[in-house]
């Protein structure tokens, strides 16, 4: 299986969550995990499974991450099983307001999985969330080894 886990990170909780998604799903051999900003063309040819991650910010996914998703060509991702990931805030935690504008905006992961579909890709699990404290984090204890789990879903449906 070839895979390739893409991320983009501010304070490197999302990074976190890319690598322990990364160990999960293979060996270094058949598993590539990138910065967003680093992915070429190359990497994206011949995969077998395409995992996308950005904070979420502003209610959606980075720029950067957008942008690298909204350049892959419609039916690109023909034949790759696609998964998308998030890290965010417990909402629980949040003030009031904030909660219902997430109920309205929601988070980045469920935009960015629809987006891989419509480039052609089969989405392998439902979009993930792992939870950082506060603002900047750490992650929650525990998210790595449920990002982990997460990532299992995703070789089971290959």
């Amino acid at each position: 299986m070839k895979a390739l886990v893409v991320y983009d990170s501010f304070f490197g909780n999302t990074e976190q969550v890319a690598h322990a998604i990364g160990r999960a799903l293979g060996p270094q051999e058949e598993v590539t995990v990138l910065r967003v900003g680093d992915v070429e063309p190359q990497h994206l040819a011949g995969l077998d499974v395409l995992v996308v991650g950005s904070p979420t910010r502003a209610f959606s996914p980075t720029p950067a991450t957008r942008k690298l998703v909204g350049g892959i060509p419609r039916g690109g991702l023909a034949g790759v099983k696609v998964a998308a990931f998030d890290t965010r805030m417990d909402i629980d935690q949040a003030p009031r307001i904030l909660r219902a504008l997430v109920k309205v905006f929601g988070y980045a992961a469920e935009p960015l999985a629809s987006r891989l579909k419509k480039k052609g890709g089969e989405q392998a699990v439902p979009p993930g969330g792992f939870i950082v404290e506060g603002t900047e984090g750490p992650m929650r204890d525990g998210e790595l080894e449920r990002a982990a789990e997460w990532a299992g879903g995703i070789i089971a449906s290959q």
